[in-house]
C-alpha cells in the first residue's frame, strides 16, 4: 500500500511538472526606438487600448518576438503586420495565430505594432508613420539577428489587407520621399526584405512604381474580395513581367479576412498557410545555407 502511493505521488509529480512545461512563456515586446518613435517622443509612455481581437492607441511602435523552437529553427525570419484599416490592428487572428503557426515552420516571428494614421484623432500618416515603423522593424532584426541566431540574408515581410500596403509600400515602390538620416546604428541597415508574402493586401502602393527590384513575393487572396482581389492580381501581374519569381493564390469561394481559416470551411482556405510552406522550402528561404556560408567566411 504504501508502495502504490508512493508511485502515485511521483505520477502526480511528472505529470504536474509536465504541465507547468507546457505553459507558454509570455513572449517578449521591444521598443523599435529606445527613446521613442520619431515624432512621438512625448506620447510613448501612454498606454494602449485593446479589446477582443484588437489594438490601438499605439505611439511606441514596438515588434513582439516569437523565436522559433531551437531544435528546428533554421535562421529566417518574418516581421509580421497585421491589418485593420489603419484604424486597429487584428493582434490575434494576423499577429499571434499567425507567428505560431510561422514557429512550426522553424521561422522565428516579430510583430509589429505600428502607428495607426485612420484612428479616430489620429495626427500620424500611413506613408511617413506605419511605413516608417515598418522600415525600422527590419532594420532592427537585421541589426539584432545574431541575438537570435537569424540569416540577415533571410528576412521576409508578411501584410495583412492594411498591413499589406506597408508591406508593399516597403517591398515593390521607392521611398516618395527622401528618407531621414540615421539616427543610430539600426538606422544604417538595410530596410528592404529578402522576401516578401501578402495575404489579401490593400490597394494603397499597388501598382508599384519599383516592382523589378521587389523580392520575391507569395500573394494570397479570396476572388470575392471587393477590396483587395485586384491588387494582388495586379501585383502578380507587375512582378511577373518584371521577372520577379511570384506565386499567386486566388481562392474561389472565399472572401476578405479569412487570415488562417479559423471560421472557413473551405479545405483549400485550411490549407493555404501549406502551400506558403512549400512555397518558402521550393524558394531556399528556409535553407540556411547562406547564414552557414557567412560564418564560414567570418572565421
Amino acid at each position: 500500500m504504501v508502495m502504490m502511493r508512493l508511485l502515485l505521488l511521483a505520477a502526480s509529480c511528472l505529470l504536474g511538472s509536465a504541465a507547468l512545461a507546457q505553459v507558454p512563456k509570455t513572449p517578449a515586446t521591444v521598443p523599435l526606438w529606445t527613446s521613442g518613435a520619431p515624432g512621438s517622443e512625448g506620447r510613448r509612455g501612454e498606454a494602449e487600448q485593446a479589446q477582443d481581437y484588437w489594438i490601438k492607441n499605439v505611439h511606441n511602435p514596438s515588434l513582439t518576438v516569437f523565436p522559433a523552437d531551437p531544435r528546428h529553427a533554421n535562421g529566417a525570419s518574418v516581421v509580421v503586420v497585421p491589418g485593420g484599416g489603419h484604424r486597429i490592428i487584428v493582434w490575434t487572428s494576423e499577429g499571434i495565430a499567425v507567428a505560431q503557426a510561422l514557429n512550426r515552420m522553424g521561422i522565428s516571428v516579430f510583430v509589429l505594432k505600428y502607428r495607426l494614421a485612420r484612428e479616430e484623432g489620429s495626427r500620424y500618416t500611413i506613408e511617413g508613420d506605419a511605413l516608417g515603423d515598418l522600415r525600422r522593424a527590419v532594420r532592427w532584426v537585421r541589426a539584432n539577428a545574431k541575438q537570435y541566431d537569424l540569416d540577415p540574408n533571410r528576412v521576409g515581410v508578411m501584410g495583412f489587407s492594411a498591413g499589406g500596403e506597408l508591406v508593399s509600400m516597403l517591398a515593390d515602390n521607392k521611398p516618395a520621399a527622401a528618407l531621414p538620416p540615421p539616427r543610430d546604428p539600426i538606422d544604417r541597415e538595410n530596410a528592404r526584405p529578402d522576401f516578401q508574402i501578402q495575404v489579401f493586401p490593400g490597394p494603397l502602393g499597388i501598382p508599384a512604381n519599383d516592382a523589378a527590384e521587389a523580392p520575391p513575393a507569395f500573394i494570397a487572396a479570396g476572388s470575392l474580395d471587393q477590396c483587395c482581389a485586384e491588387p494582388a492580381v495586379t501585383l502578380y501581374e507587375q512582378l511577373r513581367k518584371a521577372g520577379v519569381p511570384a506565386e499567386l493564390h486566388m481562392y474561389a469561394n472565399a472572401d476578405h479576412a479569412f487570415n488562417l481559416g479559423e471560421a472557413s470551411n473551405l479545405l483549400s482556405i485550411l490549407h493555404w498557410p501549406d502551400r506558403l510552406h512549400d512555397w518558402l522550402i521550393d524558394s531556399g528561404f528556409l535553407d540556411d545555407r547562406s547564414r552557414r556560408s557567412a560564418a564560414s567566411k567570418a572565421e
